[in-house]
């Protein structure tokens, strides 16, 4: 465990001592904080049009315009998160292997497992850092609307975004694992967390292969947490997803340890 928490600690400071997280932290906020707005609004106006028809007709309108807001809110997080993961995960391990220091830390006394491990949940945990400023525009909606939508719907929608992220986290270090160049890990992270995104094109055919295209689709199974369910298969899935890739990792990082001897 010491070996983890010194890699992990390693990851971290190289992230906040040079401007990296910072800025990457800043423009997710100021993205999130702008559609938020735009959302919100959008929402409130549909909401003021159903509520004024309702009158008009002697009927009470049903609209919830919180979920409506979270449900927005969450599909708008996940596109973002399609969009950086491949940004914060492209240098995890080509930029070591480009500047030679992989093998310096490969020469070290950690096992692969460790290194791997620290990198991703160095990773993850700046993904984290860089949800939680979000979840205050969610709680002031929260608090002043009237009903309050239930808490639990709220916090099902960050496990999935977390899950989501998470995910496609485990995917990219692999990608940055096998090439030296940061544009080709990004590019092709990018490439394959998109394809397994489309894969819910499956979802409308009543055939076999369409009901397996949409349960491998990592996107799907977020859905389920946007409306507040937090389904077992989901989690299966994507616990499953991430144990892979990360396994695929320390493979990929064995078989440089065994090219280096």
């Amino acid at each position: 465990m010491g070996g983890l928490y010194a890699i992990y600690r390693k990851e971290m400071g190289h992230y906040f001592v040079s401007p990296i997280a910072y800025i990457f932290i800043g423009l997710f906020l100021i993205l999130t904080a702008f559609f938020f707005n735009v959302i919100l609004a959008e929402v409130i106006k549909q909401s003021f049009q159903m509520e004024m028809q309702g009158m008009r007709f002697g009927a009470p309108s049903d609209f919830d315009a919180p979920a409506a807001v979270m449900r927005s809110f969450f599909g708008l997080l996940s596109t973002l998160v399609l969009f950086f993961t491949p940004i914060l995960t492209m240098g995890v391990y080509a930029e070591e292997r480009k500047r030679g220091t992989m093998e310096l830390l490969m020469t070290s006394p950690v096992s692969e497992l460790e290194i791997v491990l620290g990198k991703y949940l160095a990773s993850l945990s700046l993904f984290a850092l860089m949800l939680l400023p979000t979840a205050s525009y969610m709680i002031f909606m929260v608090l002043r609307s009237d009903p309050r939508p239930p808490w639990s719907m709220l916090a099902a929608g960050y496990a999935g975004v977390l899950l989501l992220g998470g995910s496609l986290l485990a995917l990219g270090s692999f990608v940055s694992s096998l090439t030296e160049n940061q544009l080709i890990a990004a590019v092709v992270t990018f490439a394959a967390s998109l394809f397994i995104w489309v894969l819910d094109i499956g979802r409308n055919t009543d055939s076999g292969g369409g009901a397996v295209l949409q349960y491998l689709s990592v996107i799907r199974h977020y859905e389920d947490f946007t409306r507040g369910v937090i389904d077992t298969s989901s989690l299966i899935y994507y616990g499953s997803f991430i144990a892979l890739f990360v396994f695929l990792t320390v493979r990929s990082v064995d078989s440089m340890r065994w090219r280096r001897a």
